[in-house]
């Protein structure tokens, strides 16, 4: 009190009204209003801060010159940075704020922890030049890492390089290489990125080892990923394809029937393809190829085992031994012309015998057959089936011509649609058949060399002639009209549809050869019309004369039913 009794000295010139207005005033206003006078114009900073200058570092704390008649006194707790030095200089600007009074006299003075002034210009200039900076990881943090480069910097997981939180876990107090990816100095934000640097290295070294392969080289690799196609292979820091095709000399359907993740095979670059950096890898090649020795363990003619491994449209392919498939195309599979693909005959995984047809082990080629093992049915057809004979058959296909019928294994015959019936005429073989009606026909045509048999239908019905047969015996006089004569025969129509043959009586014969037959004089013309024949006339002229268009009485001679021959002779 007594200093400040020294300090604010009384002027024994105030009015009464002013020691009172004094008394009334509380001393810490006083002091606010002292000090405010003495602080020199422009000095405070608002927000109750005044600028200082650093004067001295003492043990006891930072000397500060604020401006008035009394220095302040920072604590050296106050300006200690992490390390615990000391971090401001002498004339330094600092912004602080009065908090009292020490008891030597200074003002105490309050101020926000100094950092030591940051120097940027390393991290700036590795920002710019994209270099690699060496840090220390310090902790995990919400979505990725805090990275102490000097400043601290934050790692975001994804740019760490590590592939879940346990990894990244192991990398806290580990130094690291990483490459700043953002820098804000105001806001001191810094970003860095080690992934990129370790992708840039696995790059570096996948250059190296590749640079370093040569096709027709073994290695030894692990299977990384199986896929329909293929196996990707790790041949130390590079990948190369192992196709389905190349896995085996055997047919194989997919890859991991042959082969799972993580095996470890060995390998041959095949091909290696530096502009788009892919690598061809095989493991059949590393085995003796089969074909190298098929012409000394198959030949011509041979009959072997094999297992049909799978069905084309044209025919089926067999093992005939490891890696060696032959093709039995669809013409050698069957005598049967009615099969219509390999299925019908073959199914995949059969054990059958077959015979090798041809062979050509430079083109990996060989033709083989199956019907070849059992004889060929047309080669006893024609004495099965001779010309006149009945067969019963079922009809298998309809055409416009025609209506196809099975005879037996690999044995078709045909029937023309015109002799399919004589009761109409048809346009197609469906107007009156089915596929798989049973028919019954005769043989009328047989051509061995063209495999084809013709059939009849109709043949087998019964005729006008079938009927008069029957309706008549030998021996029976029958009316008939003369529609042919020639050399002393005529022809006699019985009946609709039905004709008889008559050897005429050589004075009948001579009369119609010289009245219808052979050249006629131009003078005895009008002769030969007056002599005109008559029915009725009792002329024995006339009825000596057998001219085409009389109507004359026979009697039936002989019959034969299988050839529809009738024979007659003349009556009256």
């Amino acid at each position: 009190m007594n200093s400040m009794e020294n300090t604010l000295p009384l002027n024994p010139e105030e009015s009464p009204e002013t020691a009172e207005t004094l008394a009334d005033t509380g001393f810490g206003d006083i002091l606010r209003d002292f000090e405010t006078q003495q602080a020199p114009e422009g000095e405070e900073t608002g927000r109750g801060l005044i600028k200082g200058h650093v004067l001295r570092i003492t043990p006891d704390g930072v000397v500060v010159d604020i401006g008035r008649k009394m220095e302040g006194m920072l604590p050296l707790d106050l300006v200690r940075g992490r390390d615990g030095q000391v971090v401001v200089q002498l004339g330094q600007t600092l912004e602080v704020s009065v908090a009292g009074r020490t008891d030597d006299g200074y003002y105490r003075l309050a101020v926000q922890k100094v950092e030591a002034p940051k120097d940027w210009s390393g991290i700036e200039q590795a920002f710019e030049n994209k270099l690699v900076v060496t840090g220390t990881v310090l902790e995990v943090v919400k979505g990725g890492l805090r990275v102490d480069i000097g400043e601290r910097a934050f790692m975001p997981a994804s740019r760490s390089g590590a592939r879940d939180v346990s990894e990244m876990a192991k990398l806290v107090g580990q130094k690291i290489e990483c490459r700043i990816t953002k820098f804000d100095k105001e806001k001191e934000d810094v970003v860095v990125d080690r992934r990129v640097l370790l992708e840039e290295k696995a790059a570096e070294r996948k250059q190296e080892a590749f640079a370093a392969l040569a096709e027709g080289t073994v290695l030894k690799g692990r299977v990384r990923t199986l896929t329909d196609f293929g196996a990707f292979v790790s041949i130390g820091e590079v990948d190369g394809l192992l196709h389905v095709s190349d896995m085996s000399w055997t047919r194989i359907a997919k890859p991991a029937d042959l082969l799972k993740e993580g095996d470890e095979i060995n390998v041959k670059i095949l091909k290696i393809n530096p502009t788009t950096r892919k690598i061809s890898l095989g493991m059949k090649q590393l085995q003796p190829e089969p074909w190298a020795a098929a012409g000394e363990q198959l030949q011509v003619g041979q009959r072997v085992q094999g297992k049909v491994m799978r069905l084309a449209d044209f025919g089926a392919f067999v093992e005939l031994l490891p890696g060696i498939e032959g093709l039995v195309r669809m013409i050698d599979l069957t005598w049967d012309k009615r099969i219509r693909k390999p299925g019908d005959v073959v199914n995949v995984g059969d054990v059958v015998e077959v015979q090798i047809l041809d062979m050509k082990p430079t083109e990996r080629k060989i033709g083989l057959g199956l019907k070849q093992l059992v004889e060929d049915p047309w080669a006893a057809a024609k004495a099965k089936y001779p010309l006149g004979s009945v067969v019963e058959a079922t009809v298998t296909d309809l055409q416009n011509f025609g209506a196809f019928v099975g005879l037996g294994p690999g044995v078709e015959g045909m029937v023309h649609v015109a002799d399919i019936t004589r009761e109409k005429r048809i346009d197609h073989p469906k107007d009156v058949l089915k596929v798989g009606q049973v028919i019954k026909a005769a043989v009328i045509e047989f051509e061995v060399d063209r495999r084809r048999i013709r059939l009849s239908i109709k043949q087998l019905e019964p005729t006008s002639a079938d009927h008069f047969i029957a309706e008549n015996q030998v021996g029976d006089l029958v009316t008939g009209r003369v529609s042919d004569v020639k050399e002393g025969r005529a022809k006699v129509q019985l009946a609709e549809g039905v004709t008889g043959n008559c050897a005429l009586p050589k004075a009948a014969g001579a009369a119609a050869s010289s009245a219808g037959g052979g050249s006629v004089d131009v003078s005895s013309l009008g002769a030969m019309l007056k002599a005109r024949w008559k029915e009725g006339s009792g002329s024995d002229t006339d009825k000596n004369q057998v001219r085409v268009g009389q109507i004359r009485q026979f009697k039936i001679t002989s019959m034969d039913a299988e050839s529809k021959r009738i024979e007659v002779t003349l009556v009256d």
